[in-house]
This record gives structure tokens, sequence and C-alpha cells, in this order.
């Protein structure tokens, strides 16, 4: 714009020069021979006016487009972005559409559903100050006291610098490896078991950064502190705080072996003391399967079991990617002190653990990533592009403590382990439409219900539009 601007400049200031130097050579003689030459300077004086002039106008331009917010909208969204980049605006989101079909065995019933509907708030002040709000209005979303449904994300990160950064607010806790992927870039339609042990979003303060270019990865927070798979806004159950922190390590990032370059390592963990309600467990068809004992009697059967005491997770976890191959995996133990109230109070501890192995591939050799891929050719059968095509596949446990039974769940109606296997075929038609079909089988140890003794057989699609 700006050498657009001097151009038209020159190019007025020539012809006004022009103009002049013709006016003043038509010009008849009068017998003055002064007249001429006075004319001519008076009309370069006129000319250096107005050259003055529309420098001063093209300067007033330029200061005008140097403060005039820039508008884009792209496959990220709409933004809105100041001309020095210090203030942005970004509008995003998605919607889920998911449809769930079941084999014999349990009670569940052929659904479409609308897994997640996320309209995101984001951007940045001041240059280093990143804020997020996402809310989720999804099938079976409905509003608590701790209103963890509809929140999911509300915090400001402070980039002070990038092995330095504060963040305050409701976010996940940096700890299940899946957990922590984004939930438009899924693997699978529902994520693993490992990431029913650990915690979902809760409130705290955490600071994070990354080392060495971003070979290594730290987060370390405080938090209210959530059961496995749970999310919070604030504390009703008790007033202790959990740790949580996680080392991630790249160590081959900038190796210049390709097949080093996409491993990672890690491991992760909380520390607190927690109260309260304890979380089911369930299949990924979401069918539960064990559930603790719950009631106000004295008999065991309405025995009420709640958590009381000190909580540990541990949860190492890799991934490796390497061309159109990628595979991750994840191991978490989860300890918890428990309370057991019939007839008296009897405490225990519970010893919990997942773990599951995944692995990807694109067929048609879009290089694989821990982030979204792009197709290399975006569906559009005119042009010759049919988007990306990704094969997965995974395998994975949950196993309770054996200890459990039969005084803190009933034996008939709850599993004390469940393993699962699953294939799925991904289509991505371009960065913002994804298709998935999954197909996942589940068996159990244990348990006498239809579901238990004959597994889980299901059949999940779905339709993700997501920018």
């Amino acid at each position: 714009m700006k050498t657009r601007t001097r151009t038209r400049t020159s190019a007025v200031l020539a012809v006004l020069a022009s103009t002049a130097l013709n006016m003043a050579a038509a010009e008849p003689a009068t017998g003055n021979d002064e007249s001429v030459p006075s004319r001519i300077r008076a009309l370069e004086q006129e000319l250096e006016k107005l050259k003055e002039a529309l420098n001063t106008q093209q300067t007033k331009a330029e200061a005008r487009a140097k403060q005039a917010a820039v508008v884009s909208i792209g496959s990220g969204g709409f933004a809105v972005q100041s001309a020095d980049t210090n203030f942005t605006l970004r509008l995003r989101g998605g919607f889920q559409v998911d449809g769930r079909f079941y084999g014999d065995g349990g009670t569940a019933h052929d659904t479409f559903l609308l897994r997640r509907v996320r309209p995101i708030i984001e951007g940045t002040v001041f240059e280093k100050y990143d804020y997020r709000v996402m809310l989720d209005f999804g099938s079976g979303t409905t509003s608590s006291t701790a209103n963890n449904g509809f929140l999911q994300d509300a915090f400001l990160n402070a980039r002070l610098r990038p092995e330095f950064q504060i963040q305050a607010g409701k976010f996940k806790e940096p700890v299940g490896l899946e957990r922590l992927q984004s939930w438009n870039n899924l693997l699978f339609v529902e994520r693993g078991f490992p990431t029913q042990l650990v915690p979902n979003r809760d409130v705290g303060l955490q600071l994070h950064g990354e080392l060495s270019g971003g070979a290594l990865n730290y987060a370390a927070g405080v938090f209210n502190g959530v059961a496995g798979g749970g999310s919070d806004d604030f504390e009703t159950a008790d007033g202790d705080k959990d740790l949580a922190g996680r080392l991630f390590a790249r160590p081959f990032k900038d190796s210049g072996v390709a097949g080093l370059r996409g491993l990672g390592l890690g491991v992760a963990g909380t520390v607190g003391n927690q109260e309260g309600a304890l979380r089911s467990y369930a299949t990924p068809g979401s069918q539960k399967f064990f559930g603790w004992r719950t009631g106000t009697g004295a008999s065991a059967a309405t025995a009420n079991v709640v958590a009381d005491g000190r909580l540990w997770r541990i949860a190492p976890q890799a991934y490796y990617h390497w061309g159109p191959f990628g595979v991750f995996g994840e191991y978490v133990i989860s300890n918890q002190e428990l309370r057991r109230e019939a007839g008296g109070v009897t405490r225990f501890d519970v010893r919990n653990a997942a773990w599951q192995v995944a692995a990807s591939a694109f067929l048609t050799g879009e290089s694989n990533s821990w982030s979204r891929v792009t197709p290399d050719h975006p569906f559009s059968p005119a042009n010759g592009g049919w988007g990306a095509w990704e094969f997965a596949a995974r395998i994975g446990q949950l196993d309770v403590d054996d200890g459990v039974f039969p005084l803190l769940a009933n034996p008939a109606t709850s599993a004390s382990r469940a393993t699962s296997w699953g294939v799925g075929l991904n289509w991505h038609l371009n960065r913002n439409v994804k298709l998935s079909l999954n197909y996942e089988q589940t068996d159990f140890d244990g348990g006498t219900t239809p579901l238990l003794e004959q597994g889980e057989q299901v059949v999940l699609t779905r339709v993700q539009f997501a920018f």
C-alpha cells in the first residue's frame, strides 16, 4: 500500500509539472522578457506546495494503516488482529454428531447424539497474555453447582518467556496424555481407559514452559482436586488441594535423523487429599461396568463408599511419529484412601490401574502428528483431491483392585477388569471436516449382568466440524 501511494503521488506531480511547463511555453510573448521565467517560478512554488500537501496526506494515510485492525477468516476461524499484532480476538469452535450402535448385551439403545457442541473465544491482549473461554452444549450436558458441564475452559496464560509461563483459571490438569490431546484431534471417537483415572478440567494455578527450544516441556500446578475423569469449577467436598506435575521430553526434536525426531517420552502425576463421591467406570460405548456401593443403610448392600484421604496418581506416557505412522501409549496407577459407612466406619486403601496402546497410519501418505493433520489434497473430486484416510487400532485395559469386592462394590453388577480392543477409519476431508467409523469390543472379568457376561460390541460413528 505504501509503494502504491508513493507511485500515485509521483504521477500526480509529474502531470502537474508537465502541464505547467506546457502552459508556460504556450504563453504568447508580451514584450516583458521576465514574464515567462516569473510564471515558471510561480508554478514551481505551487508544485512544491502541492507536493508537501500530498506528502502530508500520505504520511497520515500510512499512520492510519498502521493503526487499522486486520480482519481474517479461514480454516482457523474468524480473527481480528491489531496492526501491531499485540491484540487478537479469535472465534472458533465446532461440533460432533455421533452414532452408537450396540450388539447383544447391555441395556443401551442405538442412538444418534450431539457429543460436543463447543463455541470458543480466545485471543491475546498486550502481546503476552493469552485468554480462552470454551463452552459445551452437547447431549447430556446439565447445569450443576460445580458448573462442570457448560463451562469447559476459562483461563488466562501469561507468556512471560517461553521457559516461564503462568496460567490461572479452569483448564486441563497436566496429567493424562490422551486427555491433554485436543477434542478435535482424537484418534478414536472416545478416549481410552486411562483417561478415566486421571483428572479432567479443574481450577488452579500452574507454572509451565518449554526448555531447549521445546525439547523439554514442564508443568507444575496447584488445583482444587477432582476425581478421576471429573471436572469442577469450585471445591464443594473439602478444602484440600492437589499438586499436579508433568515432564515431557522430545530429546531428538532437532535431530538430523528423521526417524528419531517424532519420539516423545514423559511422566506425570498428582498427589493430595480428597473427600466426596466417587465416579463409576464406563466402556467405550459409555455403558457403566463398575460402580461403588452407595446408600444410607447399615447393611453391606446399602453401604456408602466415598473418597476420604490421600490420593496419588502416576502416569508414564510416550508417543512416536515417523512419516505416515504414529503410535502412543500410557499407563496410569491411581491410589485412593476410601471410607465405607455401614454400621460403623471402615477405611480402605484401593489401587486401580489402566493402560492403552494406540496406533494409526495415513493411507494417503500425510505426515502423522500429535496435532491436527491437514490433508495434502483436501476433498475436491473436480480437482482430484480425496482428503486424507487414516487407519487406527488400539488395545487397552482397566483393572480394579480386587480388594474392593464385595464390601466396596457389588460383584454381581461390577466387573473387576475390562479389556477392550478396537479398529477405526478416519476420513479427513479437509482441515475442518472429519468422518470417523470405529468398532470396539470389550470383555469383562467378573459380574453376572448381560453386559458383563456377554461383553460389549459397539459401532461408533462421528461427523465432526471444527475450526
